[in-house]
């Protein structure tokens, strides 16, 4: 076979196994060139993720989860007016698609992906920064006003940021979630 039966073959034939080496050829381009190549330019190993929890999100116009988020925030001394200047003040729900670049810099009010007590890393507001170490909460005043303990939140180290999100694409990340979900309904213990 020459190269152009090849090329035939992949992007015009119309068969099965056309289409299997398509989606294998897009898997591989997008894993192994495109991911990585974005995340040199972003200077992130995650330049992409997917958002998998609720724990940012906000189910009111602003005002209105202020008015119930407030007490939430009091504490770490950040107040309305604060928090209309942050980045994604309204927060993001679960299956967006976040775009994160280096973590140079990190300000109170950005928001950060790190690993920390879960399973996957975690994507949080910062809250307050203290003698180098960052802390977080998420944004969703019924599940987060204080479960930032148990999530590791309160004394992030440098080396555990992934990077700082920048830029949200809605509902994206649910193919990602739906796959995934689909693999785990298959997965045996």
């Amino acid at each position: 076979m020459n190269f152009k039966k090849i090329w035939r073959f992949i992007w015009h034939d119309d068969s099965i196994l056309s289409w299997i080496i398509n989606v294998i050829l897009a898997f591989v381009l997008v894993k192994f060139i495109l991911y990585p190549g974005l995340g040199l330019i972003l200077q992130t190993t995650h330049p992409v993720v997917a958002v998998v929890s609720s724990s940012m999100a906000h189910d009111e116009r602003f005002d209105k989860w202020w008015e119930n988020a407030e007490l939430c925030y009091a504490e770490f001394n950040i107040n309305k007016n604060d928090f209309e200047n942050y980045i994604m003040k309204n927060g993001f729900n679960k299956g967006d698609i976040m775009f994160l670049k280096s973590a140079k810099n990190i300000e109170e009010g950005e928001i950060i992906v790190f690993n920390g007590n879960s399973n996957n890393p975690i994507i949080h507001r910062v809250v307050n920064i203290n003698d180098g170490y960052y802390q977080t909460k998420g944004d969703n005043y019924r599940t987060n006003c204080d479960s930032y303990v148990q999530l590791g939140e309160t004394k992030i180290e440098k080396k555990d940021i992934i990077g700082k999100a920048f830029l949200k694409l809605p509902y994206l990340g649910w193919v990602k979630i739906g796959f995934m979900e689909l693999i785990n309904a298959f997965r045996v213990n």
